[in-house]
């Protein structure tokens, strides 16, 4: 089955790979010196894509899951005719180019994940897998629309980082029969052999898991590796993981070792990996007959794959039109019209726990978008997460829409990553804010790949009181409103939260986390008229003062602390000291608004300011100036009930009052009144 040709074509691939290294002076060439085989082998045989149309829906996906391996990948895409070239690979890990050094999805064609933190690519792929079964469960009506596989290559590296655990693990209770593995077993990291550190019987592993497990042990046989992944294809109701037996920097003189896996080769191990496979052509020279074999099976395969795709697509037109038109909205992330027509309005008085707000949202929006799917790292009770109307997502319960994670955030927020860049459905995730810890590097991969995900993350604040310091975020808002674009939305009354919930559905260039409160949090002044068109904008004047000639200071506030304000406002007011309150539930919206407003929001000519906020108080600086205020907490919380906690950490009405009146900051004079019609209006 396998020739000469194809023989020639892997060698083009490990050429490929190191002379594009070599000429950036930096990348690893070990992994596509030993893996270039299996990956040629699933790209040649086996992966369904079509490189002129490389995002058509009912691809298979492909994730390197080992991304320092991008050489590899770069050159496979080059030869087999997606938009990748020749002079493209020689840009390697330049600035701007086509090729960084780790695979960027959005930036190279026919790159399906950013990878090279390892083990998130495996998470992503799990994610994937998991969005193909329930959109087969839910558009297969009699006529196939979806139905592909999810391929993943991983390493030593990635199956030692506890994500690959977690992914697995949740792979395999899931039988998700779609997934293979190609696991590139080499016994080398970039330390030194993997025994230093690692040395677990991954087939007794993944088989507890409940994967089905095989192993080629020599990873150049190329039809050994073509029937095991048909094997693997074969296998339904079990993910499956294929070891191969690779030689790190196969071909160079340093085979074996780490020496050949994270820098350019030296001249000899060069002149070494030529002589071992024959190579006698220029850098970057290829043989006609190498993209001639890639094109007429993979491009071929894959061109004649979406034409019976499109011709599913147009008899489900015929047969469902409804499902068809909801399967195509999917498709294209779009919402229905009529969407935000359940959205609840709550009017004046007491109110309840963001986390329950949000719970009300998720129904409703559970009932008009078909494709909004999440769930919880087995906290859904507390974080309000489940769709009444739905079941839970198991291998015999594809279509539900409530999601199980169990306790594995790392994998979850993995997990939803690997879903947005799938397709098809709108994902959701929770756990505590403070456990957002495990899901930190995971948040970050989805900032870097602007996709559209939502972490509804509850108990948010020290006022979570009796559970104690490592319960309590602290560090945690700052932190992430560092992250690059990230939107951080906390709300301050359940309106508040409906419009975090409308903002986050629209959100379409990066991840949102949605922090609410486990505490009640009264309903704020004119909410129902004022939040669903501030809360995009980040901040909105709650309650402003009687006379703009009278203002003394501004208080601003998140969350729960808005109610704070408000009552020290009041109080301010009996003596009278006139101070407006603004809400601010999303630092990045509000930085994003014209400076008109801003400037309506926070007068410049108004010195005098105090921000309230349950967290880090580094960043406020940026809104309360270098002679304002800032009332947080940096440091850890305590044990206790939330009143006595809060009175501790200086959050009482007294106290807010008390540390507004030591400032002694001089306003500026009044600015002329062209301003003042930009000035909030809180009497809608």
């Amino acid at each position: 089955m396998f020739d000469q040709i194809d023989e020639l074509s892997v060698n083009a691939i490990r050429m490929l790979s190191v002379q594009s290294i070599q000429k950036a002076n930096s990348g690893h060439p070990g992994l596509p010196l030993g893996a270039a085989p299996m990956a040629y082998v699933l790209y040649r045989n086996h992966l369904k894509v079509n490189p002129k149309d490389s995002t058509y829906f009912d691809r298979d996906r492909f994730v390197l899951s080992a991304g320092h391996g991008s050489a590899m990948l770069y050159s496979i895409l080059h030869l087999a005719g997606f938009d990748l070239s020749i002079e493209d690979l020689k840009q390697f890990r330049q600035l701007h180019s086509k090729t960084p050094g780790h695979p960027e999805y959005g930036v190279v064609d026919g790159v399906e994940a950013t990878t090279g933190p390892l083990g998130q690519g495996l998470g992503m792929a799990v994610g994937m897998a998991m969005a193909e079964r329930h959109l087969a469960a839910q558009y297969n009506d009699g006529i196939n629309v979806v139905d592909h596989h999810t391929y993943v290559l991983a390493g030593d590296g990635d199956l030692m980082e506890g994500v690959s655990h977690e992914a697995a693990s949740l792979a395999g209770h899931l039988g998700l029969g779609k997934l293979v593995m190609l696991y590139d077993s080499n016994d080398v990291s970039l330390d030194g052999p993997k025994d230093r550190a690692f040395n677990e019987d991954i087939k007794k592993r993944f088989e507890s898991y409940g994967w089905d497990y095989q192993k080629v042990e020599d990873g150049n046989d190329l039809q050994a590796i073509d029937d095991a992944i048909n094997q693997a294809k074969a296998e339904v109701n079990k993910p499956s993981i294929i070891e191969v037996r690779t030689v790190i920097g196969y071909g160079a003189l340093n085979a074996g070792t780490n020496k050949v896996h994270g820098a350019p080769l030296s001249p000899a191990d060069m002149a070494a990996v030529r002589e071992t496979f024959n190579w006698n052509l220029d850098d970057f020279e290829v043989p006609t007959e190498v993209y001639e074999r890639l094109h007429e099976t993979l491009g071929q395969r894959g061109c004649k794959a979406e034409v019976k795709w499109l011709n599913r697509i147009e008899a489900q037109h015929q047969a469902n039109p409804e499902l068809a038109q909801q399967f195509l909205l999917a498709r294209e992330n779009r919402l229905p019209e009529d969407w935000r027509e359940a959205l609840p309005t709550y009017l004046a008085g007491s109110g309840e726990a963001t986390r329950n707000t949000s719970h009300t949202v998720i129904q409703a929006l559970g009932k008009k978008i078909p494709q909004l799917w999440g769930g919880s790292a087995d906290l859904a009770s507390s974080n309000k997460t489940n769709m009444e109307c739905e079941t839970l997502f198991e291998k015999d319960n594809l279509k539900a829409r409530n999601l199980g994670f169990g306790v594995r955030e790392f994998a979850e927020a993995t997990a939803m990553n690997g879903m947005a860049l799938h397709g098809g459905t709108r994902i959701f995730g929770s756990t505590f804010f403070v456990f957002s810890d495990y899901m930190r590097p995971a948040i970050r991969l989805a900032a870097i790949q602007h996709l559209p995900v939502i972490f509804v993350l509850t108990h948010d604040s020290v006022a979570v009181g009796e559970d104690g310091p490592t319960h309590e975020p602290v560090e945690h808002l700052m932190s992430f409103r560092n992250m690059p674009n990230v939107t951080v939305l906390r709300p301050a009354d359940a309106n508040e939260t409906v419009g975090a919930w409308e903002t986050a559905m629209q959100h379409q260039d990066g991840p949102t986390l949605l922090v609410l409160s486990r505490q009640n949090l009264n309903i704020l002044p004119n909410s129902a008229k004022l939040t669903r068109q501030s809360v995009a904008k980040g901040a909105y004047i709650v309650k402003d003062v009687a006379d703009p000639s009278q203002q003394d200071g501004i208080l601003m506030a998140t969350g729960s602390e808005v109610n704070l304000a408000l009552a020290a406002q009041a109080k301010l007011a009996a003596e009278n000291v006139q101070v407006s309150v603004v809400s601010m539930p999303s630092f990045e919206l509000f930085q994003q608004q014209p400076k008109a407003y801003r400037d309506a929001v926070l007068p410049p000519h108004i010195h005098k300011r105090v921000s309230l906020e349950m967290g880090s108080t580094l960043g406020w600086e940026r809104f309360v100036g270098y002679e304002g205020l800032t009332l947080g907490i940096d440091r850890f919380g305590e044990s206790g009930p939330a009143a006595d906690v809060l009175a501790e950490l200086g959050f009482t009405t007294d106290q807010v009052v008390a540390q507004y009146k030591t400032l002694t900051v001089t306003n500026s004079p009044l600015p002329k009144p062209a301003l003042a019609p930009l000035r909030a209006n809180n009497s809608l």
